[in-house]
């Protein structure tokens, strides 16, 4: 019973209630006016903008930094190589305080190691937001960025073989030592079954390869057969020639691989046959960092490579009489392996995921731009900052590349791969290493002695 009062007293004064509010509504709809609603909504939109905006600059600033450390923490905190980026300030300070050019050279190496990596990174990144056809050319361009530069800082002071010399280790590096280990490491990876790659890309490389070295070993054959027509100048007047006919074949060679000839870059099956499927497999990875951080850290990792870059061409020749070393043993093998740092974890990486031709795009592409882009660039540039530097590579560097290429060829006629092919490219780096050690090259020698201009 007392159950049932309760109910009922709640019920009516429910009811109750529900009859005030009514009619209180009935006096408010009798009240009601349209200046009434409009002053309403007026000073509810002014509320409303006085509390965003007084909201926006803090909120506003917060995002900001958020980002700006997220992008921090994703560039510089996410890879264990970048805990060797302080060396190059430290390199900086060495130099300021010492004339220790051994270690100058040393921190400075390795200061430039992750910046390399990183900036194939932010290539990379940026890939994403441009497709295909111009993300190709940036992860070209930029995987060699470190190389250019190097050689362009080299060129100002002077120092042309060094131009020379490290450009052809860059060439000799990726051939032999980044291909050589991402057909190794891939496969040990599918140690059951060949690895396939597109042959035809494989002899258009090739092919190219072939023509940067007839470009390099004419004018090297015009200097050792004295058959000149004017002593001193032939030489460098074919050179220049043939580098501006090496810019329009690499042009031609972009053109003909991003437009006309897109099929033949498809990645294929193991039965040969071009599989579209594989190639989307990486549509599903997302950019890790936006279009505008990729191309500030962009500007960044390049602009700390050039300072870098300088005091490392400066402190080359005092390195190579601290340490004993050759000068072309400096330029040829451990400039491009610092340089080379982005295209040799790229290319592994690739390898160990199945994606061969990706990693012969790497590898042999960067191979070729520097062959017929990187050098002919040089080459005008040096003409345009009134340097002689020319295709005359000399002989033993010409030899050596000319059955680099060969021996490159020939492992990639089949369009297979193994653990066992790759190995004999590692091996066949180390030969080059061992003959660039005990190579004294006079022409480096007599450039040291002269004074710088």
């Amino acid at each position: 019973m007392d159950y049932k009062l309760q109910v009922g007293v709640q019920s009516n004064l429910e009811m109750g209630s529900i009859d005030d509010r009514s009619m209180h509504d009935l006096e408010d709809e009798c009240l009601y006016s349209p200046e009434m609603d409009a002053q309403k909504t007026h000073s509810t939109d002014s509320n409303e903008q006085v509390s965003l905006s007084g909201s926006l600059p803090a909120g506003g600033s917060k995002m900001i930094r958020n980002s700006v450390y997220k992008s921090i923490k994703t560039v510089v905190f996410s890879n264990k190589l970048n805990l060797l980026m302080p060396f190059g300030p430290l390199a900086v300070l060495v130099h300021k305080m010492t004339a220790h050019n051994g270690w100058v050279f040393f921190l400075s190496l390795l200061g430039i190691t992750p910046l390399a990596e990183r900036l194939g990174y932010a290539t990379e990144q940026l890939a994403f937001f441009t497709g295909p056809t111009v993300g190709g050319l940036l992860n070209a361009t930029f995987g060699n960025a470190t190389e250019l530069i190097i050689s362009i800082y080299a060129l100002k002071s002077g120092m042309i073989r060094v131009v020379q010399l490290s450009l052809l280790g860059s060439i000799l590096s990726n051939m032999l030592l980044v291909l050589g280990c991402a057909l190794f490491c891939g496969g040990l990876v599918y140690r059951g079954k060949e690895q396939v790659f597109s042959k035809a890309t494989a002899v258009v490389n090739s092919g190219l390869l072939l023509m940067a070295v007839m470009g390099l070993l004419f004018p090297a054959v015009l200097y050792y057969t004295h058959t000149e027509r004017h002593a001193g100048k032939s030489e460098l007047a074919l050179s220049r020639f043939s580098s501006c006919i090496m810019l329009l074949a690499y042009a031609a060679y972009l053109v003909f691989q991003l437009k006309s000839q897109k099929d033949l870059y498809v990645p294929i099956d193991e039965e040969g046959n071009q599989n579209e499927e594989n190639s989307d497999d990486g549509d599903d990875e997302a950019p890790e960092i936006s279009k505008w951080e990729s191309m500030i850290w962009l500007a960044i990792m390049t602009a700390w490579i050039s300072i870098l870059s300088d005091y490392l061409v400066d402190a080359i020749e005092g390195a190579s009489e601290a340490w004993d070393v050759p000068i072309a043993f400096i330029s040829v093998i451990l400039l491009p392996i610092i340089g080379n740092a982005a295209e040799h974890a790229s290319a592994i990486m690739f390898a160990m995921k199945d994606k061969l031709d990706i990693s012969l795009g790497v590898a042999i592409g960067s191979s070729t731009q520097i062959s017929m882009f990187g050098i002919p660039f040089c080459v005008v540039i040096g003409w345009m900052m009134g340097r002689e530097m020319d295709l005359n590579f000399q002989l033993f560097e010409t030899a050596t590349l000319f059955i680099t290429v060969i021996v490159v060829a020939f492992f990639l006629q089949e369009g297979t791969s193994n653990y066992f092919k790759g190995l004999m490219l590692i091996l066949c780096y180390l030969i080059v290493a061992a003959s660039f050690f005990v190579h004294e090259d006079s022409s480096s020698t007599d450039e040291s002695k002269r004074p710088k201009t």
